[in-house]
């Protein structure tokens, strides 16, 4: 059993992100796995092993198999004790957006892959705009007022939201719209460790991190 973060993965996948941002903006060590999903990979024996939905990420740590990005970050705080809520309510209300984010802002990132990866109908587009900007706006209404969607710092909320958000621009959605939720991404973008997806997710296996220890 080893007490490392293995975390299993591919570049082009917001799910892959907000793990990984986590990761480095705590400066935890970890291993990073590519699952190349262009190849299929994701669908071959050995990766569904790991994870029996055939989805990125995984994680895997002192003997555990985490799978599902928001579960993950759900862990990761758990765990390592950082971008957790200050006091219980906020714990639990910064898992409230995650649960909401896999249920609202999933919209932007299907908005980005009709766009990006795989050619549509209109009328799916059409479908799926809508709702994607409705989340980018409450998110935007959220933060009137306030830096950080739970409490007075950075939390797993703000890592899951933002980091399903990050592509939006490759869906043709431009951030510049929503000016709270502009100010916030740069907020969390001036934070030390901070990388954009293609910077800081590895097209190959690596060992990435600092050498800081997990503190629980």
């Amino acid at each position: 059993m080893t007490d490392r973060l293995t975390l299993y993965g591919s570049f082009t996948s917001s799910s892959t992100y907000k793990p990984m941002l986590y990761l480095a903006l705590s400066g935890l060590p970890f291993s990073f796995r590519t699952v190349n999903l262009k190849n299929g990979v994701q669908r071959e024996a050995p990766y569904l092993s790991v994870n029996r939905y055939g989805q990125v990420p995984a994680l895997r740590h002192r003997g555990l198999t985490i799978v599902q990005s928001n579960v993950i970050l759900d862990y990761l705080a758990r765990t390592t004790g950082h971008f957790e809520g200050a006091t219980e309510q906020e714990r639990w209300t910064a898992r409230e957006w995650l649960s909401w984010e896999a249920d609202a802002i999933t919209n932007v990132a299907k908005v980005r892959h009709f766009s990006r990866f795989r050619q549509v109908d209109s009328a799916v587009m059409e479908h799926f705009r809508p709702p994607a900007e409705a989340a980018l706006s409450f998110v935007d209404t959220a933060l009137e007022g306030r830096d950080w969607l739970v409490g007075n710092v950075c939390t797993i909320a703000d890592i899951g939201c933002w980091g399903r958000m990050v592509f939006m621009a490759e869906g043709g959605l431009d951030i510049n719209r929503w000016p709270r939720l502009l100010a916030w991404s740069e907020r969390i973008k001036a934070m030390p460790g901070f990388a954009l997806p293609y910077d800081l997710i590895p097209k190959k296996d690596a060992e990435l991190g600092s050498t800081a220890p997990l503190t629980a």
